[in-house]
């Protein structure tokens, strides 16, 4: 019997542990995720700080770095879980979307464990893991709700109606909103990672710039988005300031943009639940870590029936805890991929 006529002819385990494996960017990341829900560990090894010196994410640099962190990763998990690969039910690995060559170190090293401990390899999207950090940080939670999709790569509405279909309400038709937060930090002259540098400068300044909240009013998808124009209309600014010889505010143009580019967000997933009746919002990407987004989220559901679900901050990055709790959810509806899985640079948000 083949490797893949092993796995599929196994039974499932409906209390089944996942090991979560995430290598689609900067971060080496292992989790280990019982039922879905608990995490029983949750390794991270971020080569950011190599990253730092360059300016933004090296491809090579984020290859090498996956290299030489994923075993040691790995080992930390299970000891940390007190759990032998014996213990693991399944390998559950971010197969797309991301740096390819990244991605490739994930996907090579869990095809290696799923075919030597003959246990089922599942591919996992990293939108949907993302999506799925949800589940970690309420254990009630059920379908159906509302999530804004906010990272480096996507910014998106999302209808999240079962734990396996999902509606993409709108979503950004350029740049998605952690990417302007890094190209805004660029020329503000702030270090790698943008976005928690964004904040940190913007809570000493004052939203005093008018800045464009781009397809705030757009008939052509009300709840799409458009980054390319608010992070143009910064740059020009900036760039009008010193030629005019005028000492920039930094601060205030952190805070400014920090409210053209999030209190659209917020607007339209208010806009979505009172058209779906889904009474629930749940934050995913590494945006959903930023602390205006949380407060201003916060503030704005209060007094109505709205559940929010906020993740913790290290849930909304790039983790394998996400990976694993969505990883669950593929291994019940039995969705395993053979040694043929390869990694995908682009894979379709759905």
């Amino acid at each position: 019997m083949s490797y893949f006529e092993h796995v599929k002819n196994a039974p499932l385990k409906k209390d089944a542990i996942i090991m979560g494996i995430e290598t689609s960017c900067d971060e080496t990341a292992v989790a280990i995720i019982k039922n879905g829900r608990e995490i029983l560990a949750d390794e991270i090894i971020s080569s950011a700080t190599e990253h730092a010196k360059f300016g933004g994410v090296v491809p090579e640099i984020a290859s090498r770095g996956h290299t030489t962190a994923i075993l040691t990763a790995t080992e930390n998990a299970l000891k940390s879980a007190s759990l032998t690969f014996n213990d693991i039910d399944a390998f559950a690995v971010t197969e797309g979307a991301g740096l390819l060559g990244a991605l490739l170190v994930g996907v090579s090293f869990a095809k290696s464990l799923a075919f030597a401990l003959k246990k089922p390899l599942v591919p996992v999207s990293h939108i949907r893991g993302h999506i799925s950090a949800s589940y970690l940080a309420d254990k009630t939670l059920e379908p159906p709700f509302i999530t804004i999709l906010a990272s480096g790569g996507h910014t998106a509405i999302v209808a999240v109606k079962d734990y396996y279909n999902i509606e993409i309400l709108g979503s950004t038709i350029d740049d998605a909103v952690g990417e302007a937060f890094d190209k805004v930090a660029r020329v503000l002259g702030l270090q790698y990672p943008g976005g928690p540098n964004v904040e940190r400068l913007a809570k000493s300044g004052k939203n005093t710039i008018k800045l464009p909240k781009m397809l705030k009013n757009y008939a052509g998808g009300e709840y799409d988005f458009s980054y390319s124009g608010l992070k143009t209309a910064v740059i020009n600014y900036v760039h009008t300031e010193e030629q005019k010889g005028r000492e920039v505010n930094k601060a205030d143009i952190a805070n400014s943009f920090q409210h053209s580019a999030i209190d659209v967000l917020i607007e339209k997933a208010l806009k979505a639940v009172k058209k779906t009746g889904y009474n629930t919002i749940a934050v995913s990407g590494g945006v959903g870590a930023n602390g205006y987004l949380r407060e201003t989220l916060q503030n704005a559901v209060k007094g109505k029936n709205i559940k929010l679900i906020l993740p913790e901050k290290r849930y909304c990055t790039d983790n394998g805890a996400m990976i694993g709790a969505e990883g669950y959810l593929q291994y019940l509806r039995g969705n395993f991929a053979d040694l043929t899985l390869n990694a995908k640079a682009v894979l379709p948000l759905k």
